[in-house]
């Protein structure tokens, strides 16, 4: 598996990409906004980490951008923002998000919402 871990700051995406060695996943690349993530995405990228707020493209425009895209749309996306209001949640999974934490998260949550998706994309 190959992560794209999208956040704006580098100490956040030092977390996420720690988090996801602690908990087994190692290939991992990343991008501090949507733009450089749709640069940086390819077929090769099996799930996709994503901040909301970001500046020149957020994660919910990026989410919408890589549905768009025939190699993005079945890509699981996981958004973890600071964003909890559940008409924000509304919206980033309308946008394609399928997923979603609220900072500050444990490994461990990580790992639950990773698992899911991955069982519901390998039973789909």
């Amino acid at each position: 598996m190959k992560f794209l871990v999208v956040d704006d700051s580098s100490t956040m995406r030092r977390i996420v990409v720690n988090s996801l060695q602690r908990i087994g996943f190692d290939n991992t690349i990343e991008a501090g906004d949507g733009r450089e993530a749709l640069e940086k995405f390819d077929p090769s990228v099996t799930f996709v980490i994503t901040d909301w707020n970001m500046p020149n493209m957020t994660g919910t425009e990026l989410a919408r951008a890589l549905r768009g895209r025939a190699d993005g749309k079945q890509v699981p996306i996981l958004m973890v923002t600071a964003r909890s209001v559940r008409d924000d949640i509304i919206e980033a999974m309308e946008a394609g998000v399928n997923n979603y934490i609220v900072k500050p998260f444990t490994p461990q949550i990580l790992k639950e919402k990773i698992d899911a998706l991955l069982s519901v994309a390998t039973a789909g």
